[in-house]
């Protein structure tokens, strides 16, 4: 399968960018190396293309009774420009995907989905559309940056009459930057550094890239590729479809409860509201390595006697505490928290201990 390419490849390749494939995309991995890039968004600030991304409009009579149905988080709760963290589950509560929920308007939202789920989520949002609500699959026109880091806002506000300090967390406003209008400037991100992220005319990317990155350049700006991106959510303890979501995990399981508002019906509510009675049968954790091994996924996670207790879902070498971290499922679920758990690397068993995120 041909791989798609986000409106900035040329860009990529220019500044010297290790190009990948990522959910059907050919993405940058890294620019300058993974580390590097980490901390420059950790102590400065980064900037990451991730147009790959999904955005779904549902407007107009009947929109807000359809994401309502569809996610798992109050909609009828958000004001305008305010926007949330959500999921979409299955009937049996299997996570289909998880997602940024906009409201634009008074009946108007914008889903942003992962971009490995676009068509599955595209065709889940048809399939529950019984109503003729308008919707509108504008993915493949809507170009994404992702500004990061503690210097975000003052290489952002050189560029934009929009006031950025007076947006709060998970709030946004339509904006303009350098004369190119109606960009949507939200204060959110995945890497717990702060910034924000840019939604607008995929044919605008290459000169509103450019201009950020000159802007920033005496600020400790670099582009970053998705390697950092993963490196930041994890020490943030932020979940990432197909390693800690997938279908077969719930959200209560995931520890996704303070999204999901069970007194409201969307699909699978039924489902989970059971499993909350019944009790769940794996539970996500955290967790540092006390030693110099580095966890990787599908490694398995084991008491003290080497028996198996769970598996690693995500981990690596924490770039900001220099210490093998990761997440992780466990089955034991009134396991001692006090108690160490053992990472099965190569036969070798590393002690580690349970940890709630964020681990900085």
């Amino acid at each position: 399968m041909e791989l798609k390419r986000t409106s900035l490849w040329e860009e990529h390749q220019r500044l010297g960018a290790k190009l990948v494939p990522f959910a059907g995309f050919e993405m940058p991995v890294q620019y300058q190396g993974i580390s590097q890039e980490h901390l420059a968004v950790r102590n400065a600030a980064g900037i990451f293309d991730v147009s790959h991304m999904g955005e779904f409009i549902i407007k107009g009579k009947g929109a807000l009774d359809l994401v309502e149905r569809i996610t798992t988080n109050s909609v009828e709760s958000l004001i305008l420009g305010q926007a949330q963290y959500s999921c979409m589950t299955r009937e049996d509560g299997g996570i289909l995907d998880d997602l940024l929920v906009y409201r634009l308007s008074e009946d108007s939202f914008m889903l942003v989905v992962n971009a490995s789920n676009i068509e599955k989520d595209w065709n889940w949002v048809l399939l529950n559309n019984l109503n003729g609500v308008e919707v509108h699959n504008i993915s493949e026109k809507t170009a994404l940056l992702a500004l990061q880091g503690p210097n975000s806002i003052k290489i952002l506000q050189k560029i934009t009459n929009t006031h950025l300090s007076d947006i709060p967390y998970y709030h946004f406003e339509r904006g303009e930057i350098q004369g190119i209008k109606n960009i949507i400037i939200s204060a959110t991100g995945y890497t717990g550094a702060g910034g924000f992220e840019l939604y607008f005319d995929h044919e605008k990317a290459p000169e509103i890239w450019n201009l950020i990155l000159e802007t920033g350049k005496d600020l400790g700006l670099v582009p970053c590729g998705l390697g950092a991106r993963d490196t930041l959510r994890l020490e943030m303890g932020f979940c990432l479809y197909g390693n800690e979501l997938n279908e077969d995990t719930n959200p209560l399981e995931a520890g996704l409860s303070w999204i999901t508002k069970l007194k409201k019906d969307f699909i699978g509510a039924e489902f989970l509201r059971d499993l909350k009675k019944q009790g769940i049968k794996k539970k996500l954790i955290g967790f540092e390595i006390l030693g110099l091994g580095i966890p990787r996924a599908h490694y398995k996670i084991k008491n003290r006697d080497g028996r198996e207790i769970g598996e690693v879902c995500s981990g690596t070498q924490s770039p900001s505490l220099k210490k093998g971290i990761g997440m992780g499922y466990m089955i034991e679920l009134d396991y001692p928290l006090d108690e160490p758990i053992f990472i099965d690397i190569r036969e070798k068993l590393w002690e580690a201990r349970i940890i709630k995120p964020p681990f900085i």
